[in-house]
């Protein structure tokens, strides 16, 4: 059975992209770690078994570091634009556009590189009637769902916040939804998260993108 997998993006735009990562990187390296990210993902994503691959896309492609790269690669899923005022809402509304009926859906951001295939469809095949992937920062780098019309629970959730994996267990279990837990993964903020995240995954454009910044 196929599913929806779920990229939530935007586009690497320097002076908007990663801005936390500078210094020591200058707004045109965060913004390469911030498409490196992606394209690494988008990769990871691709090659996912029985994945069909939304991505929901805000900002200017043509302003964005490697943009042209990332339209190309574009070309191989299926995107949708954001809609919506705030994180939390925008995120209801991808939920609600991008799959197909009765399709689950399991929901990721760019900011987690090291992603495997393996560990997406494991995560896609989970029993559970929602799964959560804990980051280490207290928010959450993936949402699976069965039915993704329960993405309406996140209406409301304060996002990037240190409780906002708590706040949304809790919303998703003020539905009556049992979550799942998956492996707790490091997104990228800070040049500290992104060291770290290169180490595990050495080999992809997001490390040799890390690697430029001194």
């Amino acid at each position: 059975m196929t599913f929806c997998l779920l990229i939530v993006a935007k586009a690497p735009v320097p002076g908007f992209a990663k801005t936390r990562l500078c210094p020591p990187a200058t707004p045109e390296q965060a913004a390469e770690i911030a498409a490196a990210s992606l394209l690494d993902t988008l990769d990871a994503a691709l090659r996912t078994p029985d994945a069909r691959v939304v991505v929901a896309m805000t900002g200017d492609l043509g302003k964005a570091a490697r943009g042209m790269e990332i339209a190309t690669a574009l070309r191989k899923a299926d995107v949708i634009s954001q809609r919506g005022e705030g994180f939390d809402i925008r995120l209801v509304n991808a939920h609600t556009d991008a799959p197909r009926p009765g399709e689950p859906v399991l929901q990721i951001g760019m900011d987690t590189p090291q992603v495997t295939p393996a560990l997406l469809a494991a995560a896609a095949n989970r029993s559970e009637d929602s799964v959560l992937g804990p980051a280490e920062d207290g928010g959450w780098w993936a949402l699976g769902l069965k039915d993704p019309l329960h993405a309406k629970a996140l209406a409301g959730v304060p996002m990037s916040r240190d409780d906002t994996g708590r706040q949304t267990l809790r919303a998703l279990a003020d539905v009556g939804l049992h979550p799942g837990q998956l492996p707790t993964l490091s997104d990228v903020d800070t040049i500290a998260d992104a060291r770290r995240v290169a180490e595990v995954a050495p080999h992809g454009r997001f490390a040799r993108a890390v690697a430029e910044v001194r």
